[in-house]
């Protein structure tokens, strides 16, 4: 029995035999059979609600998550209240990679967004000593810390230099790579967490968004009606880790 990010007792669900080629989670089918097999014992899947903290910045990270469903929100907090988005995680990779840097503590919120998801977990301990015993599992994983810091980074950039409508626009993108679906739960206080500005602001950067065909908007949702159209709005905002993840991790 272990406590889930709400404070109640939630039980892990334990994983007999767990096949490699059955997991939803891209960064474990990645991995090589030998380094998949050190993990898999270890691992059980947890459950996770919309809203849900995995962590808090300067808390210890106690497991190592593999989202198969779901994503989780990596957000910066300024004065305490005032919380930003820097990037998001889903089934291509891991939650706790800061373990994999040598420390314990979570510099940042990590935060569940727009749906329930479930994610195959393995405590901070058994992970630590594993990637201590393969190189290669460290540095399989390292790769994807490597791909989200640059996520991190178009970020930053983007903040600086981009239009709000084309920052939406790949905040939809990276949203759209992590659901199962056209329809996304992304509300008012979700693009605030993105793009820092004023509901007015999004309000009329949705209304362009949608002047040009490429989603629509109701009541806490977007839909994306076409892709091709974001990611000429996006332009160089978004692609640049994405493609950078399939050249090192293959998927």
């Amino acid at each position: 029995m272990t406590w889930n990010v709400l404070g109640t007792a939630e039980p892990d669900v334990l994983i007999e035999h767990i096949q490699q080629g059955d997991t939803k989670n891209l960064l474990l089918r990645s991995l090589s059979t030998d380094d998949f097999a050190l993990l898999a014992p270890h691992l059980t899947r947890v459950p996770f609600s919309i809203g849900d903290t995995l962590s808090h910045a300067g808390d210890a990270i106690d497991s190592l998550c593999f989202p198969e469903e779901g994503i989780a929100g990596v957000l910066d907090a300024l004065e305490g209240e005032h919380r930003y988005a820097v990037g998001l995680i889903g089934a291509e990779g891991c939650i706790g990679w800061p373990l994999l840097l040598g420390t314990r503590r979570s510099p940042y919120d990590v935060v569940m967004r727009a749906e329930r998801g479930e994610a195959l977990r393995i405590s901070a301990e058994r992970f630590v000593m594993l990637a201590e015993q393969s190189t290669t599992l460290r540095l399989s994983l390292l790769r994807f810390v490597n791909v989200f810091m640059i996520q991190m980074g178009r970020t930053i950039v983007s903040s600086l230099a981009h239009s709000i409508e084309r920052r939406m626009a790949r905040w939809i993108l990276l949203y759209h790579d992590r659901v199962r679906d056209d329809d996304i739960c992304m509300t008012h206080e979700e693009f605030r967490l993105m793009l820092g500005v004023r509901r007015s602001s999004i309000t009329d950067a949705l209304h362009r968004l949608e002047e040009e065909q490429a989603i629509r908007a109701v009541r806490g949702r977007v839909i994306v009606r076409d892709r091709a159209k974001l990611m000429l709005l996006a332009a160089d905002t978004y692609g640049h880790a994405e493609a950078e993840y399939r050249r090192l991790l293959g998927e």
